[in-house]
């Protein structure tokens, strides 16, 4: 006998979650799970293209730094046909897959193969122009200034 004066059986009362309703939970989590990865797989391109455009302008400054701290020329070089870049004598770095550059030269127009080379001289000053990449939709310019050397990236 209970306290309440009832014969309680041991399944009466008890609290849980059936199976049917565990499936239909996990099949939910499931299906958000799989609709979210699509979402954010749409992202990646856009966030790789980003990190290049950053790493492409630190270098170009980077390179900036070196030639008036040094009093030497230094040169960032852009392989268009092996999509690599990177400062003379330095390590060289890949672009991400899929993602196109050409460069927008001041005095020889659109270049879109071969090698293009920025230099700095001591004065820190380089030619203008700028330096497009782009993956799928997005587009990214990385604009230098030929006066001051200044590079920036506008979307």
């Amino acid at each position: 006998m209970g306290a309440t004066g009832g014969d309680e059986t041991m399944g009466s009362g008890q609290r849980g979650f059936t199976l049917l309703e565990m499936i239909l939970v996990l099949m939910l989590a499931s299906l958000i799970l799989g609709m979210s990865s699509v979402f954010f797989a749409g992202f990646l391109p856009t966030a790789r293209l980003n990190a290049a455009g950053r790493e492409i302008t630190a270098s170009i400054r980077h390179a900036r730094s070196l030639a008036r701290a040094t009093m030497e020329s230094r040169t960032v070089f852009l392989d268009l046909d092996g999509r690599t870049y990177g400062i003379e004598g330095l390590s060289r770095k890949p672009l991400p897959p899929n993602t196109r550059i050409r460069v927008f030269d001041d005095l020889a127009g659109v270049i879109d193969r071969g090698t293009y080379a920025i230099t700095f001289r001591r004065g820190a000053t380089t030619r203008g122009g700028s330096i497009v990449l782009s993956a799928g939709r997005k587009t990214l310019h990385i604009e230098m200034d030929p006066i001051t050397g200044a590079v920036r990236i506008a979307d």
